[in-house]
């Protein structure tokens, strides 16, 4: 991805090394934001479609990662960390290095000039590029959330215990095979696109506005900084309800109809576990875990966009230093 245009002179980076960049930039950005998606799920989990809230194990973000140290350690707090760089990878790294070609193709179909900032065709392209990526790593992110929900001290929802991902993976594979890996494909696709269709766009235009209005230099790291904290808020606010919809299809309990094929026990698709929801929980069961969400998502996006920029420059820097 390049959201502006590189002050380092040289050919444009292609998808390959754009893919790339961005897929380490999400690394660097997980590691640090991993707890945060540990405290997200299990809030998200905890009192699930129960009206009377349920029995409350933890009472907010703080009290989830205070708890899970207490009785789990850094393992408890890092739980799913391993399938979250894969998944990273795969997902950030299709979402930042396919955006930019998706977007000038999109703008050359409808008459703009590739590189015209026109928000609808940039909504589309950030949806497109999302998409990719979530369908591409959606059996990392299922194990990932039921490896973070797993908690021998503190269970909240249902509890999947897998030794590591490849024993997760191939637990999955022999008891539903390929529909086990792709469950909840379709609200993967839906949290993405809504995340990603505001992400980019809004980072890039809150760029775009800074340096336009003479606020900031277009290389500055407090340019980088501004920019991705107003679109980890973008991004947080669009996502938040077909995130807790995920997390409850991934997680949800599986039987095995006559037919022989596994069936969520709760859910059948994002939009039913909605419904079901907040028909039970009320709207703010749609919220639950939004502020560990944002404590999440926050840091991440502000490390994974600026660390991209970075890392752009550095490699293209490092690239044509001798052309």
């Amino acid at each position: 991805m390049a959201p502006t245009p590189s002050p380092v002179k040289g050919r444009p980076l292609s998808t390959v090394e754009s893919f790339i960049c961005g897929g380490i930039a999400a690394c660097i950005a997980v590691t640090v934001s991993n707890p945060f998606e540990v405290a997200k799920t299990r809030l998200q989990l905890q009192g699930e479609l129960a009206k009377d809230g349920g029995i409350k194990v933890y009472n907010n973000a703080a009290d989830v990662l205070a708890k899970t140290w207490r009785n789990e350690g850094i393992r408890g707090l890092q739980r799913g960390l391993s399938p979250a760089y894969a998944y990273q990878i795969l997902l950030n790294g299709s979402r930042l290095g396919f955006y930019e070609p998706l977007r000038h193709s999109v703008n050359r179909f409808v008459g703009f000039a590739p590189t015209d900032q026109v928000p609808i065709t940039s909504i589309a392209a950030g949806a497109a590029s999302g998409a990719v990526g979530a369908s591409l790593g959606n059996p990392l992110f299922l194990i990932k959330a039921r490896m973070q929900a797993y908690s021998p001290a503190l269970p909240v929802g249902a509890q999947h215990h897998y030794k590591n991902s490849f024993d997760a993976l191939r637990t999955i594979w022999r008891a539903e095979k390929v529909r086990g890996l792709v469950r909840g494909l379709d609200a993967a696709i839906l949290r993405t696109c809504m995340g990603s269709s505001v992400q980019l766009p809004s980072y890039n235009w809150t760029k775009n506005q800074l340096v336009t209005l003479g606020i900031l230099p277009a290389t500055s790291i407090w340019t980088y900084l501004a920019s991705s904290a107003v679109s980890g808020a973008c991004v947080c606010l669009v996502m938040q309800p077909a995130d807790t919809a995920l997390t409850r299809m991934y997680n949800q309990p599986t039987i095995r109809l006559p037919n022989g094929r596994m069936e969520g026990t709760l859910y059948k698709n994002p939009i039913d576990c909605l419904w079901k929801t907040v028909k039970a929980e009320g709207i703010f069961g749609w919220y639950k875990g939004s502020t560990a969400h944002f404590l999440r998502i926050a840091p991440h996006t502000i490390i994974t966009l600026t660390a991209n920029d970075l890392i752009l420059n550095l490699y293209k820097t490092f690239r044509d230093r001798d052309r």
